[in-house]
């Protein structure tokens, strides 16, 4: 069955970022499927957005993990039989500098970076194109939490900048295939954002000087706004300051 309703997909959606979109969405109307791996958490979220009026659906799975991808994509058709937008914000970083780097670390971040987003785009890719008819005028949208690293790289972040940088490619990759059927897809490159995850910046930059969770759902909602003819390939987002490309 068909939802009168539109519906969102959001990975990583227990904390920071992620759950900061989630919620921007719920307020906008949207029903939700969510998915991280902390089942509290995101049972938690689901509790809070239901208060907004969401319809909620959680999938606890591991991006790390192709079946509980693929599961997730499944629970959302079975729910909602429309995804007016996927968002993919579950990432990890490691730092570390070159020689000697672990290359577990480096398997994990392109494991969880740049494989899950192309099994879960992949997966839900029909779906998407088949909401085009139910969205004609703004198509259906993709939106990935990539990183101003991916163009400005840092030390000790090779490997999570190329990762992100994988996952800018992606989204492009995507917008030649898809773009001209309605769906489009972007990438959007925050610098440092003030959440649990760039807390161990905060003895080198205040929270306060960070990017926002708020800033970026804000961004996510205006790329769902934007019509089928617009594509948005990628879009960095910096701190202020002197200094254009700079984390």
């Amino acid at each position: 069955m068909t939802g009168a309703r539109r519906a969102a997909l959001v990975t990583g959606a227990s904390r920071g970022i992620g759950r900061a979109i989630a919620r921007r969405l719920a307020r906008e109307g949207y029903d939700l499927t969510l998915t991280a791996r902390d089942g509290d958490a995101l049972r938690a979220a689901a509790e809070e957005f239901a208060r907004l009026g969401a319809r909620t659906e959680v999938a606890v799975g591991d991006m790390s993990d192709e079946d509980a991808v693929r599961s997730v994509a499944d629970v959302h058709r079975a729910a909602y039989g429309r995804l007016d937008a996927l968002v993919v914000s579950a990432g990890v970083g490691s730092s570390a500098p070159l020689g000697g780097y672990p290359m577990h670390r480096f398997d994990k971040q392109f494991t969880v970076n740049v494989r899950a987003p192309f099994v879960l785009i992949d997966a839900c890719l029909d779906l998407l194109r088949e909401t085009v008819t139910l969205s004609p005028e703004t198509g259906t949208k993709i939106v990935a939490i990539s990183s101003i690293t991916a163009f400005a790289p840092e030390p000790g972040l090779a490997a999570y900048g190329a990762s992100k940088a994988a996952l800018v490619a992606l989204c492009e990759a995507v917008n030649t295939e898809v773009s001209v059927a309605g769906v489009a897809a972007t990438a959007i490159c925050p610098g440092y954002v003030d959440t649990d995850m760039s807390a161990w910046m905060h003895e080198r930059l205040a929270p306060t000087e960070m990017v926002t969770s708020e800033d970026i759902a804000e961004l996510v909602l205006a790329l769902t706004r934007t019509s089928r003819r617009a594509v948005v390939p990628h879009l960095p987002v910096v701190r202020a300051g002197s200094e254009l490309w700079r984390a």
